[in-house]
């Protein structure tokens, strides 16, 4: 559920890793304690891509008629999902910034960039 890590409640985490299985269950101005207590919080956007990338998958073979086998699926999706926590990971240092920012940073660029290629604005 949404917001369930808070600043309320936020220092009763004891953990090293948060992995967000919902969608915004923490705040940000929980996310800023947790990255100052050094609990590394894996953001949704990124731990739930897995369920994205499939539903893609599945549209491409539908408009194609043509299915892929099981092991075919798990290799490009562990592909698509290594690269994107790689890249993210390695923005997060760079920038010195939780990982919820870095996925930001990149999905912001990644649309402005579109943006530009489409000539959507000048």
């Amino acid at each position: 559920m949404e917001n369930q890590i808070t600043i309320a409640n936020v220092n009763n985490v004891k953990c090293k890793i948060v992995l967000e299985g919902a969608n915004g269950p923490t705040t940000p101005e929980a996310d800023k304690i947790l990255k100052k207590k050094g609990i590394t919080v894996v953001p949704d956007i990124l731990a739930n891509a897995g369920g994205v990338c499939v539903s893609y998958f599945e549209y491409i073979q539908d408009n194609h008629s043509y299915f892929w086998k099981l092991e075919r699926i798990n290799h490009e999706l562990k592909n698509i999902l290594v690269n994107a926590f790689e890249n993210v990971y390695k923005s997060s240092k760079e920038k010195n910034v939780t990982l919820q920012i870095a996925s930001y940073i990149i999905a912001i660029s990644r649309l402005a960039k579109a943006i530009e290629l489409r000539g959507i604005f000048p």
